[in-house]
């Protein structure tokens, strides 16, 4: 099953989409939220919009993040020896955890706004892992059973406040609109292999990213695990598990987003989103 939220900014309704056609199921599912999630909201809509016709949503109706706003965010840095090498870090003995601003949301196919003063907003394609129930101390064992489903994520990130501006990553990765999520949220079920799916990344349509969630150096389960014992996991919280080599970052010589840009990214199976690069007009 996957999962949309559709209409306006701030007021989206809850739909889902299926084989090119996306529809309203706001008549029988308030929306993809905590409470959802925690009570078994997955099958009672599987169960419900099987044996019901649901109204179609007219196309080109804009997309938003397919779940509301979660707790928190939690990344993974450094998650691809690729990428740590071509930051000149060096590979984590464990995973590295940084947060993002759940206002830094928005959807796939909203526009990347440059932060004001920003100098090195850079890019950054990443499988999210959406939670499904409470999670605190689990083992890795039983950690797939806390997961719901996985969307696309960009991670985008100005470098600048990330690392040359004293203190924790998180200040350049919070800022409005550098959460793009989306299109979708795909149920676990719907994805066979979750070790072996391309992600990618293009700006003007020009290939920056080309990796496979099979090079990760710490695995969703372990993932889960590790993260749900220094906090606690709520359903519909996000774990994002790190991008691939081939960011602004890395490259010689460097590479920045300008207004203009059009990212486009996309995971086998989560779909694609595009988003084009504005200035900050405050």
């Amino acid at each position: 099953m996957k999962l949309i939220r559709f209409g306006a900014a701030g007021k989206e309704k809850p739909g889902i989409y299926v084989e090119g056609q996306c529809y309203d199921v706001s008549a029988i599912v308030k929306d993809y939220d905590e409470e959802f999630f925690a009570s078994g909201g997955l099958e009672r809509v599987a169960e419900i919009t099987a044996n019901n016709e649901l109204p179609l949503i007219a196309e080109g109706t804009r997309l938003g993040c397919p779940f509301v706003r979660p707790s928190k965010i939690v990344c993974i840095g450094l998650n691809y020896a690729d990428h740590a090498k071509e930051t000149g870090a060096a590979t984590p003995p464990e995973p590295v955890i940084f947060m993002k601003s759940t206002t830094a949301i928005c959807g796939p196919f909203d526009d990347v706004v440059i932060p004001k003063h920003s100098v090195k907003t850079d890019w950054e394609v990443e499988l999210a892992v959406v939670i499904g129930k409470k999670a605190s101390y689990v083992e890795e064992e039983d950690a797939m059973d806390y997961v719901a489903g996985y969307c696309l994520h960009n991670d985008v990130s100005e470098r600048a406040f990330q690392l040359e501006r004293n203190g924790t990553w998180d200040k350049g990765k919070g800022c409005d609109t550098f959460a793009p999520l989306g299109p979708w949220l795909v149920t676990k079920d719907e994805v066979t292999d979750v070790d072996n799916l391309r992600l990618w990344l293009t700006v003007n349509g020009q290939k920056m990213q080309d990796g496979n969630t099979s090079n990760l150096i710490f695995k969703i389960p372990h993932l889960v695990s590790y993260v749900s014992h220094f906090m606690t996991l709520l359903p519909g919280d996000i774990i994002s598990t790190g991008t691939p080599a081939g960011v602004g970052l890395g490259m010689n010589p460097q590479v920045y987003l300008k207004a203009g840009d059009v990212i486009e990214l996309g995971v086998d199976g989560l779909g694609v989103s595009k988003q084009q690069v504005v200035a900050y007009r405050g």
